[in-house]
């Protein structure tokens, strides 16, 4: 084989993951507009201001923690599942720190999220474990820990205190009067994330080592720290999105976040982001995300007679979604000549 024929079949590699980018994003949106059209088409009540504020706010916090599961998956490692304990254990952190204040309650939130993301980093990134099996098992130890400490009780912000009442109405902040807070983070992570992925060395590496971790390393990258930076960066939206639905919910419990790391999951596989790594962008993934809040949506306005669709049904859904995505993703790229998971 010669050197421009290998130069060739090289070009013909990207132009065809340039083109499965193209196609996932557009594919996301495409879903976008027929979700929103059967909407439209179900129940007079999905245009209504009330159900699409609700919406909207399913889009921001699960848009929060997508846009962090968004690294992992582009490195190779599929998805973070220990992002349910991490909302739970910043949410219930930073109101159990209320007394010293607002800013501090929130920098201790996210502070613990991030400590649990960069022990997740090092040792898949370091040691090289297996990210379901280790991810899933930080699940459980943040689950114990969490019982253990506060003995399984709820917390609850004091509303007497300023820090307190500050915290309960940070979900619904509105900056400049206009924009939702929640809203606001969602755009602003979600430039920084594709400066991040697109302009910067580190996001170069993070697709190297997503396509082909062995040349990623060959070629002089450090391919641990990048994987554990990435974990880190999915620790710190999801520790994010943990304090936001805290306040929404106006408790630190347990069980929030449940549901989260596979929700997260399925709307990135949904935004043309691939288990194999190293393809796919954030413009996809929040396509994905409004996939996800505009399906849920949906299945909840239908009603024949009085039957309704339970959230038993929606889990099955959304399972069954999941799977079609990636099996056909993974189908046509081997059809098409591309390795995938």
């Amino acid at each position: 084989m010669t050197a421009s024929t290998t130069i060739t079949d090289e070009r013909r590699g990207a132009a065809r993951n340039r083109l499965y980018e193209i196609l996932g994003v557009l594919g996301a949106y495409v879903l976008v507009a027929v979700l929103f059209g059967l909407g439209c088409l179900i129940s007079g009540e999905f245009l209504t201001p009330q159900n699409l504020m609700n919406t909207l706010q399913a889009v921001t916090l699960l848009g929060i923690v997508s846009i962090g599961v968004a690294f992992i998956t582009y490195s190779q490692h599929y998805v973070d599942l220990s992002i349910p304990g991490i909302m739970a254990l910043a949410g219930i952190v930073a109101v159990s720190t209320l007394e010293y204040g607002i800013v501090a309650s929130l920098a201790w939130g996210l502070a613990a999220g991030v400590v649990v993301g960069l022990i997740n980093g090092l040792v898949i990134g370091y040691l090289r474990l297996n990210p379901i099996i280790w991810t899933l098992a930080m699940m459980s130890v943040l689950s114990g820990v969490i019982r253990k400490v506060y003995a399984g009780k709820q917390i609850y912000p004091d509303s007497a205190t300023a820090a307190g009442k500050a915290f309960l109405d940070l979900y619904h902040t509105q900056i400049g009067g206009l924009v939702p807070l929640p809203v606001a983070l969602l755009i602003v992570l979600a430039i920084v994330a594709l400066a991040l992925m697109w302009k910067t060395c580190f996001g170069a590496q993070l697709k190297l080592a997503g396509s082909s971790y062995e040349v990623a390393r060959m070629t002089g990258v450090n391919v641990r720290r990048t994987v554990a930076t990435a974990f880190v960066i999915s620790a710190a939206t999801s520790a994010i999105a943990g304090i936001l639905l805290t306040s929404f919910n106006k408790v630190g419990a347990q069980y929030i976040g449940k549901g989260y790391d596979f929700a997260a999951i399925t709307a990135v596989v949904i935004g043309g982001m691939t288990l194999a790594g190293g393809r796919g962008n954030i413009i996809g993934v929040l396509g994905g995300v409004m996939v996800i809040a505009l399906m849920n949506n949906v299945m909840s306005l239908v009603r024949i007679g009085d039957f309704t669709i339970s959230e038993f049904h929606k889990a099955i859904i959304q399972g069954v979604v999941f799977i079609l995505v990636v099996g056909i993703s993974s189908y046509s790229r081997r059809k098409s000549g591309l390795d995938d998971a």
